[in-house]
Parts: structure tokens; C-alpha cells; sequence
């Protein structure tokens, strides 16, 4: 005899599969709809920006292949995470997206708290570009290349110093890393911005530092500072006869790459966030987007959302590496 009990139970469990059909049904029609609405690409810093370049640049394109319009918002502050913030927080369904830049996985490092995990807390979608950073010096240092930086400050331990825009930048991050690797000491010097330390860098009041081809072209083109070396695999288009860190020995050098993503909240479903990869990359690929982007010494570089999700965790680690043996605080 079936008691009532049994009776509800065998009733659910009959009921289960058509109410799960039905939840799988709504899922999959929900990603079939996307776009429903505009998207937003939050670019967690200022109006031009590299991320705000390349965000501006393809959304018109991504407009006109979704049908739906791509709304740049800029959320700048605490060195990028109140945007992600936003980004974490939204709906996993494709319209907030995350235009991040290489500091999401350095500011875990750090700050000492976040209100998100910079790896657990986002669905990588893909890499969209790099850019070069490059060594400076300056002119009166008796240096040619690497080599004879290396050579010079193991000679003169302590008695060379570096500028940064601050502590905890990439810039200082940047020379922490080439210290850690060459084993030299080399005295840190924050400034409160690029410029300051830029002028004082030209004036000889500190020997070197590493920052943007962009930001430093000028004063390199025109002699006031010297370049010894920019990071990545391939040459800046902006200073091609500098020669790179690989092509003088130094590997370790290509991890101060600054690369350019987009992100997505996680729990995205996996189907979307291959669209969404496919439609970025697209638009990277256009030949007038990859020849303006150059203009601004940004190189399109793309790759499947499994390469940018390992990029980020390996940048998370390496830089939390540094960051602990250098002792680095934020200002």
C-alpha cells in the first residue's frame, strides 16, 4: 500500500526531470537571446586609458555585430578594483564585462584586502592586447645594455636608485622583479605621479626607471633619457631599435608585459563566454583596429578564455612572490 508520504515522493521525482528540462530550457534560451539589452564595458580607469582606447575602438564594432549598443563606463579608483567590483557583483549573463589590464592581478598582491578574488570571482573571456614596457636610464650612466646595468649595480651595491609613480605600482613591481632576478640592490625612490618622476629621471636625480613606450617616447627620441631595453617577446613598433630583455639574456623580463582583457562575472555559462570570445577577438583582428591600436603602442595579442584564466593565475602568483619578498606596501 503506497502511504502518502511515498506517493508526494514518487510524485516529485517524476516531476524532476520536466522541471529540470524546463530550468535547462530557460538557461539556454537566455544565452540564445544575448544581447536583450546594451552591454557595458566597464574600463576601471580615466578616459584614455589604454583598456578605454581599445574598449571605444571595437564597440561600434561589437554594437553592430550584436544589434544591441555597447556602453563604455568608466569606474576609476582604488587602482582598478572598483570596477571589477562592479563587474563581480553584476548578473552572469554577458552585458557587464570587465576591460581589465595586467594590475588586476597585482593589486591582490598588494592591498590587503578586496572586497573580490581577482581569480574565482570572474569568467576569463579573452586576452585583446599588450604593450611595452621599457628600462630608462639616465644618459650619464655609464651603461650600454643590461649586462652592463647588472655589472654596475653588483659593483656599486646600494648606491643606484630607481624611481616609480608610487608604491605598489607596476612600474616598482617592474624593477622589484629585475632585482629579484639579477640579485642586485637598487635603492627605490616613489614619486606621486610618472611626470615627477620622469623629471627628476631627465635631471640625473635618480639613475633609472621603467614605464610605457608611450609615455616615454619623447624623452627617449629626443636623447634626454636612455633606453636599455623594453619587456615582451617582440619589439615596440613605437622604439624599434631597442632591443628586448629576451634578446639580451633576460626572459624573466616578459612577465612586465601590461596586457588587455575582458572578463566577464563568474559563473558565466562556459557557451557565452566562447561567443563572447569569439566576437572580441574578431573585432581585435579587424586591420583598422590592430593599425590604430598601434598608434598607440598597443599590440593585439588574443588567445582562448582557458590561456588568459591561466595567464591570470600565474600573475597572481608571481606577483604575490614579489611583492612579499620585497616587502611592498600600497601608498
Amino acid at each position: 500500500m503506497t502511504t502518502p508520504l511515498r506517493r508526494r515522493q514518487l510524485l516529485a521525482c517524476l516531476a524532476a526531470p520536466g522541471l529540470l528540462g524546463t530550468g535547462l530550457h530557460a538557461a539556454a534560451q537566455a544565452r540564445a537571446a544575448f544581447p536583450a539589452r546594451a552591454v557595458t564595458l566597464v574600463v576601471p580607469f580615466t578616459p584614455g586609458s589604454g583598456s578605454d582606447t581599445i574598449a571605444r575602438l571595437i564597440g561600434p564594432h561589437l554594437a553592430a555585430k550584436w544589434g544591441q549598443p555597447v556602453v563604455v563606463d568608466n569606474k576609476p579608483g582604488a587602482s582598478g578594483a572598483m570596477g571589477a567590483q562592479a563587474v563581480a557583483r553584476a548578473e552572469p549573463d554577458g552585458h557587464t564585462l570587465l576591460m581589465a589590464i595586467n594590475t588586476h592581478t597585482m593589486t591582490p598582491a598588494v592591498q590587503a584586502s578586496q572586497p573580490y578574488d581577482a581569480a574565482r570571482d570572474f569568467a576569463a573571456v579573452a586576452k585583446l592586447a599588450e604593450a611595452n614596457f621599457v628600462l630608462a636610464v639616465n644618459p650619464a650612466l655609464p651603461v650600454q645594455d643590461v649586462a652592463s646595468l647588472v655589472a654596475l649595480a653588483k659593483g656599486r651595491p646600494g648606491k643606484l636608485n630607481y624611481a616609480t609613480p608610487g608604491n605598489g605600482t607596476p612600474h616598482h613591481l617592474a624593477m622589484e622583479l629585475f632585482k629579484a632576478d639579477q640579485g642586485v640592490f637598487v635603492v627605490h625612490v616613489p614619486y606621486r605621479g610618472i611626470a615627477n618622476a620622469t623629471t627628476d629621471l631627465i635631471s640625473g636625480q635618480v639613475d633609472m626607471m621603467f614605464g610605457s613606450v608611450p609615455s616615454l617616447r619623447t624623452q627617449i627620441q629626443a636623447g634626454r633619457v636612455k633606453a636599455l631595453a623594453v619587456t615582451g617577446e617582440k619589439r615596440s613598433d613605437l622604439l624599434p631599435a631597442v632591443r628586448t630583455f629576451r634578446e639580451q639574456g633576460f626572459p624573466a623580463m616578459d612577465a612586465v608585459d601590461a596586457w588587455y582583457a575582458v572578463l566577464a562575472p563568474a559563473r558565466t555559462p562556459a557557451d557565452l563566454v566562447q561567443r563572447l570570445n569569439r566576437d572580441f577577438v574578431e573585432a581585435m583582428n579587424r586591420a583598422d583596429v590592430q593599425a590604430e591600436l598601434a598608434k598607440q603602442g598597443l599590440r593585439v595579442s588574443t588567445g582562448t578564455p582557458a590561456q588568459m584564466g591561466a595567464l591570470i593565475n600565474t600573475d597572481i602568483a608571481r606577483w604575490k612572490g614579489v611583492v612579499k619578498r620585497a616587502g611592498i606596501t600600497a601608498d
